[in-house]
């Protein structure tokens, strides 16, 4: 049976901007030769640049595809504060959501590559 997401892969052109991107949200950047991953909590991000993804990989790779949601912890309005100290835009937000616990408060971002970030919080 299925019981929770262990990593997805995006896949970004801009390999520098996509890890500090992610980095300045909260995730931890590893790289490990070819290999580049973000740690969160109990999951990961596999990142794949462009026209050198590691194999396999999906049939019809992009950049820029990918809506993820990722929940924190604390207040979203005080996160969405910190990230616009940052330098981040978002794009929209605080907003009501429903998510895989309930009721939710959530921002939307993009990264570099134009894909959609949320961030939520219960």
């Amino acid at each position: 049976m299925i019981n929770k997401i262990d990593h997805v892969v995006i896949t970004t052109a801009y390999i520098n901007a996509c890890l500090e991107f992610y980095k300045t949200i909260g995730f931890d950047a590893r790289i490990d030769g070819e290999r580049y991953e973000l740690y969160a909590g109990d999951f990961k991000i596999n990142v794949h640049i462009k026209g050198r993804e590691l194999s396999p990989h999906a049939t019809n790779v992009q950049t820029g595809s990918a809506d993820l949601c990722f929940s924190i912890s604390g207040d979203i309005a005080d996160f969405k504060r910190e990230l616009q100290a940052k330098g981040l835009r978002i794009i929209l937000g605080v907003i009501s959501r429903k998510g895989v616990d309930g009721d939710m408060k959530s921002i939307y971002l993009r990264d570099p590559d134009g894909n959609l970030v949320e961030l939520c919080s219960y």
